[in-house]
């Protein structure tokens, strides 16, 4: 029993200690706060000395102390006029920042001691601007302190060029770092606001400094790299640096010049608007052509590829020049085909923007032998089996590509619209003359005598630009009538090989200013030959071309703009008086509209004319052209009407539920269609929610099979005779903009990185 008394005496004391220390600290707390105000709003001769003693003393305590008392006073301490207080203060606020979640909202929530915070970060005292940068820095640790400091990012990004005249090491770090942090955390619309002078200035300083980063890494000497394995110049990510340039180019970086669309067509086709018309209603998605061009139309200085030719410098000099070449370029990771959130798109890649080139993703360094087999240069130097393993290359990996190439390899880089103003420009144009999102553009670079790729078929169309030297190609008869599909898995190499394919190819022989249209489906390959350049006047041995290709993303196809069009007509039916002789309950349209959609793409599986692209959004898109258009769309009506199967749809309902798959995740690309506050209860939304999908069995279970299907004929029949050409127009031409708006804010983010680590200076006068 002494024991137990003992032992609980003891617990009592050690109570009576704690609630004595906690007296004595909340004492202290309020003493500190009250001489802090006393010293604030008097004219005393020691006030200074006070202060600062009273702030050591909450220094001190930090993160034990109550801050909020103290938190009234910031304001006023930030405006002394003492350095040292100032400091002082500002490193209380970064230390209270990192105390506490709640502690970090009620700083950055307080107004008037933000605007001091950002007032002090372009002083002209060293210490006190770089005791602001690192009390921004973290306060912008959280969520809440980056979400107040992006309303205050103009002001503060203002603040912190002002301060970057020093040339001392730590204070230039600190700001970069601070203004990096501000712009990266900012939205679209916040980076419109900051003055475009101050964004251009603040771009030329920090590629220079990226440029540098990008070569210490490339050459790996004074690079180094974090604890997750990212490379660092002083204390500054490179991705981070990658990203501040990519997001303020989206608004203020020179963009290519204006898309002279008709410049494009004459260069490329070389010819007039009938004869362009002409391909389209004719030969386009149909059948190759080869469009001669005896002048060298690429070399002229007119010409849009001149700006390119021009840049890679003389014939003999190119082949030299590749490692040059190589070393300018960074990788540029593809974005999801229905992605219309820059701001999403730079959170996926932003680890990776500003890294050299990836192999297979970027560059490929290949060769057929016996025209089947296709060696790949680096897995033959590993000895790997696996040939799509992602690997950046590094300085002594450019320089390989230049003994591949001597050694008879092919270099293959993708994504030359993203890293040279002028080749955008005439992707733009393209894109515009096919009314498509976007054009990409891929280099080949092929020595004399050798054959690159293996024979294989694409799923885009392509125009091969023949810039120089010259190419032989054979186009094999397409094995499918149908068009195969973005995405969709090509015909395997065997397949391809097939002696019964031979039959009825055709060759060509490209010479410089030539262009091949090669279109969709149709197997090809292509060599250079030591007989090829005779009569051309040529003696470089090698081959230097462009394929453009119009990739017809899912929206852009026939079968898009019909899913398009139901969508407008049920929109119609949403706003329409639901009246109650429409012999339809609106649960069973519901239904019947979801079967519809799956109907479509079911006959879009089979018939060849729903997988053509759709040139609705051409720019050239009227006369004859036009008419086309809507004649086609009336066609494909017909085959709604005729071909949709309620049980088919029915079948590959089910069958996707029992998979757990959504049945309408081929059309959530739909959901850029919806205007903000739609109804959900009566809403067509396709993407709203997988539970659309689920709960459509259900409904077929509450109604009896025979009444649904019936309900199906009734909405299809309605549909196909309602559905208006003009209302699904311009439903599908803003969509199309949605597409084009987000593809040209990736691509002048990359242009921007690429023009900080080459001299463009010819390809932008162009």
């Amino acid at each position: 029993m002494e024991e137990q008394q003992q032992q609980h005496d003891e617990k009592m004391k050690r109570k009576r200690r704690i609630m004595k220390k906690k007296k004595k600290k909340m004492k202290n707390e309020k003493t500190v706060f009250a001489l802090l105000l006393a010293a604030l709003c008097s004219n005393c001769r020691n006030r200074r000395a006070l202060i600062k003693k009273c702030l050591n003393r909450v220094f001190l305590y930090l993160p034990h102390v109550d801050f909020s008392p103290i938190l009234s006073l910031l304001p006023a301490l930030l405006k002394f006029n003492c350095a040292g207080i100032v400091c002082k203060s500002l490193e209380i606020m970064g230390a209270a920042s990192l105390a506490s979640f709640a502690m970090n909202e009620k700083i950055a929530e307080e107004g008037d001691t933000m605007k001091g915070l950002i007032s002090l970060l372009g002083s002209s005292k060293r210490g006190t601007a770089m005791a602001a940068c690192n009390a921004l820095l973290d306060l912008s640790t959280t969520s809440v302190g980056r979400q107040r400091l992006e309303s205050k990012s103009p002001a503060a990004t203002d603040s912190l060029a002002a301060g970057m005249r020093s040339e001392e090491d730590d204070y230039p770090i600190l700001l970069l770092q601070g203004t990096i942090a501000l712009i990266n955390s900012c939205s679209v619309e916040q980076m419109q606001h900051i003055p475009t002078e101050l964004s251009e200035r603040f771009l030329v300083l920090l590629k220079s400094l990226w440029r540098q980063a990008h070569n210490q890494r490339l050459f790996s000497s004074s690079a180094r790299c974090d604890r997750r394995n990212k490379f660092c110049i002083s204390n500054v990510k490179t991705s981070n640096m990658a990203e501040c340039i990519f997001r303020l180019s989206i608004n203020y970086s020179p963009q290519p010049g204006p898309v002279d669309f008709e410049h494009v067509k004459k260069s490329i086709f070389t010819l007039g608007e009938a004869g362009f018309e002409q391909f389209l209603l004719e030969t386009w998605e149909t059948s190759p052509m080869l469009i001669r061009n005896p002048s060298k139309a690429s070399l002229r200085q007119d010409s849009i590829f001149s700006p390119f030719v021009q840049y890679l410098g003389s014939k003999e000099a190119i082949s030299i020049a590749l490692p040059s070449l190589l070393r300018s370029i960074i990788s540029c990771p593809a974005i999801a085909s229905d992605e219309l959130d820059i701001l999403h798109v730079i959170k996926e890649i932003k680890n990776h923007l500003g890294c050299p080139v990836i192999y297979h993703q970027d560059i490929r360094v290949v060769k057929t032998q016996c025209g089947e087999r296709e060696l790949r240069y680096f897995q033959e130097q590993s000895g790997s089996s696996c040939s799509l393993a992602p690997r950046a290359l590094s300085f002594d990996d450019i320089l390989k590509c230049e003994v591949a190439f001597q050694e008879g390899y092919s270099i293959a880089l993708r994504g030359m619209e993203f890293r040279y103003r002028s080749i955008a420009t005439i992707a733009d144009g393209l894109a515009s003359l096919f009314g498509q999102p976007s054009a990409g553009v891929n280099m080949y670079l092929t020595p004399s005598n050798s054959q690159g790729l293996a024979r294989h078929s694409d799923d885009h169309c392509v125009f091969v630009c023949q810039l120089i030297g010259a190419k032989r190609w054979t186009i094999f008869p397409r094995p499918d009538p149908r068009l195969p599909r973005l995405y969709e898995p090509c015909d395997s190499l065997h397949d391809l090989q097939d002696e019964s394919c031979n039959d009825g190819c055709q060759q060509f022989l490209l010479k410089e200013g030539d262009v091949l249209y090669i279109p969709r489906g149709f197997p090809h390959e292509a060599r250079t030959g030591i007989g090829d350049n005779q009569n051309v006047n040529d003696s470089t041995g090698f081959s230097l071309h462009l394929t453009l290709a119009i990739e017809i993303e899912p929206p852009f196809e026939w079968e898009g703009f019909m899913q398009v069009a139901l969508y407008c007509w049920d929109k119609k039916q949403k706003v329409l008086p639901y009246t109650s002789d429409d012999s339809v309950p609106w649960s069973l349209h519901f239904l019947s509209v979801k079967l519809l959609h799956i109907a479509i793409k079911l006959i879009g599986n089979r018939d060849p004319g729903f997988r053509k692209a759709c040139l609705v959004g051409a720019i050239h898109s009227n006369g004859c052209l036009f008419n086309n258009q809507t004649t086609i769309f009336q066609y494909l009506i017909s085959r709604i009407t005729s071909d949709s199967n309620f049980s088919d749809a029915v079948q590959h309902l089910e069958a996707a539920i029992d998979k757990n798959e959504d049945p309408l995740e081929y059309v959530r690309w739909m959901k850029h269609l919806y205007e903000e506050g739609e109804e959900v209860e009566r809403s067509q939304s396709l993407s709203s929610s997988s539970a659309d999908s689920r709960c459509l069995p259900d409904l077929l279970i509450q109604h009896n099979r025979d009444t649904a299907e019936a309900a199906f004929v009734h909405v299809k029949s309605k549909f196909c005779r309602e559905v208006e050409f003009q209302d699904a127009e311009q439903h599908y031409k803003l969509l199309l903009e949605k597409y084009r708006k987000v593809r040209k804010q990736y691509s002048t983010g990359m242009l921007s990185l690429h023009s900080a680590l080459h001299d463009e200076h010819e390809v932008i006068s162009s």
